[in-house]
């Protein structure tokens, strides 16, 4: 029995809730195992970002912003952005909120699609975690948010994924790991043909980076 999205949305808000009630604004608290490999998973979701809008300035939504970890890491690169955070869970919201209150040109928003349109969009994370949805509902889920990514992106969009060429032994059921090369072809037919794959960066998983033309 297929399952709908909203359902599927439930079910993500109550995970990450339960785990940022029981961690707080950590990493662990995002499900996370640490601060390291989230910064390195930061630093190539980033490369969607061109050198000249780094120094010049750009707009970023952050889906599935949890407590606001990417803006920490964009404060410590000294980038110029006008940021949006939004997240399904109101309890990350509220942890991003005590973090970043009062950072200029920040925003967090409880919601589950972005509000406006950025320069770049991306995710991080938020495809790993589908409990006992079955694979083509996840799919099909993840499909729709790409779509809603590419929609309120101007210049592109990034996100991540754990591949599926993770060694068997630690694999989870619990959760996703996709095809890159099925995400990279969607991608490429399904929006943009500047596309570029991430998979050499030493983590389980891959980012892949769309860009749309000039």
């Amino acid at each position: 029995m297929s399952r709908g999205v909203e359902s599927i949305l439930q079910e993500v808000n109550s995970y990450y809730s339960s785990k940022v009630r029981d961690f707080g604004a950590t990493a662990q608290g995002v499900d996370w195992n640490g601060s390291e490999s989230q910064h390195l998973r930061f630093e190539q979701l980033l490369k969607i970002v061109p050198p000249e809008a780094r120094e010049q300035g750009f707009s970023l939504n952050d889906i599935g912003c949890g407590y606001g970890a990417l803006l920490s890491y964009i404060k410590q690169q000294a980038l110029s952005v006008d940021y949006y955070g939004f997240d399904l869970s109101a309890a990350m919201i509220e942890a991003a909120d005590k973090e970043h209150g009062t950072a200029p040109n920040a925003r967090f928003e409880v919601a589950e699609t972005c509000s406006r349109v950025a320069d770049y969009s991306l995710a991080s994370g938020i495809f790993n975690v589908c409990q006992a949805t079955a694979r083509e509902d996840w799919e099909a889920y993840i499909r729709t948010v790409l779509e809603s990514m590419n929609a309120c992106s101007r210049k592109g969009f990034s996100f991540n994924c754990l591949t599926s060429y993770s060694d068997l032994e630690y694999m989870r059921d619990y959760l996703y790991y996709g095809d890159p090369c099925f995400y990279f072809d969607y991608c490429k037919r399904a929006f943009s043909g500047q596309v570029a794959l991430l998979h050499d960066y030493g983590l389980y998983e891959f980012t892949l980076l769309v860009r749309k033309p000039a």
